[in-house]
């Protein structure tokens, strides 16, 4: 790994913990969301975040909340896919590059990520969306920028366990194998370790949908930590939480400090 990734990496992990980090980028597939409308007001009250993962036009808008010593990091998106669109019910998985590694660092990017469906049914979108992971990959090497491969299994919500498994596993060890630094991809329950124990790199698990209740995340994010994962993506269940400070500060004692879900949400009054 070039020296720059390897300096932007380490302050991501502050040298050799673990990393929570907040997803804020929903609006790039979702449009209008409760919570995420006021990026720059809830960016600013969650700067005790390790990184926050944006979409590359919202970069300017919330600047002040990585200007200063010791910000989160900024992780900019690379691509826009339409499996991310979920309100509108898209099959095919494309995915098209939004943005270059180097202009994502133009824009303040300490990392950078892409994302990646395979298994879409169509054998000709599938290596298109390895061609996109690719490129991002070579172009973060020429920026000395971090990546971060994010697989996503088209249709993942309607996937049996066994198949949701099998994707993300291949999926995992097929991102690594491109060159990616980081993973982020979903936790898939009691088999998550099998997955982390075949990826040679980091895997982060993500939050997914929001849970029914905030001491439920506390205890995915718990599961995912047991079975290897190296920290967390939470978006939803963190922003849309009753106080998303609170709740960050509980989820940086499971993630970071390896304390148990309960006692973590009875620290902080977390249902």
């Amino acid at each position: 790994m070039a020296t720059g990734e390897e300096i932007r990496l380490a302050r991501l992990f502050d040298g050799s913990g673990n990393a929570v980090v907040v997803a804020v980028d929903h609006g790039l597939y979702n449009g209008p969301q409760p919570g995420f409308n006021d990026l720059p007001g809830i960016t600013a009250r969650l700067r005790q975040a390790d990184a926050i993962l944006l979409s590359p036009g919202m970069a300017r808008h919330v600047a002040d909340s990585f200007k200063r010593r010791g910000a989160p990091a900024m992780i900019v998106r690379l691509n826009w896919g339409t499996q991310y669109a979920s309100q509108w019910n898209y099959h095919e998985s494309r995915s098209v590059p939004i943005i270059s590694a180097a202009e994502a660092v133009a824009l303040g990017a300490d990392v950078v990520l892409v994302g990646m469906s395979i298994k879409t049914g169509s054998e000709a979108v599938d290596a298109e969306n390895v061609e996109i992971v690719a490129r991002a990959v070579a172009e973060s090497r020429r920026a000395g920028v971090p990546i971060v491969g994010e697989v996503y299994p088209a249709g993942h919500e309607e996937l049996p366990p066994e198949a949701r498994q099998e994707q993300i596993a291949v999926g995992c060890r097929v991102v690594a194998e491109l060159g990616v630094d980081l993973v982020k991809t979903f936790f898939t329950g009691e088999r998550f370790a099998e997955i982390v124990a075949s990826t040679p790199v980091p895997i982060l698990a993500l939050g997914s949908r929001k849970l029914p209740r905030e001491r439920d995340a506390l205890e995915l994010a718990a599961a995912a930590m047991a079975a290897g994962a190296r920290g967390v993506v939470f978006g939803r269940n963190l922003i849309q939480a009753r106080s998303p400070e609170r709740f960050l500060d509980a989820l940086g004692e499971v993630v970071k400090n390896g304390a148990k879900a309960a006692d973590a949400a009875a620290l902080y009054g977390i249902d």
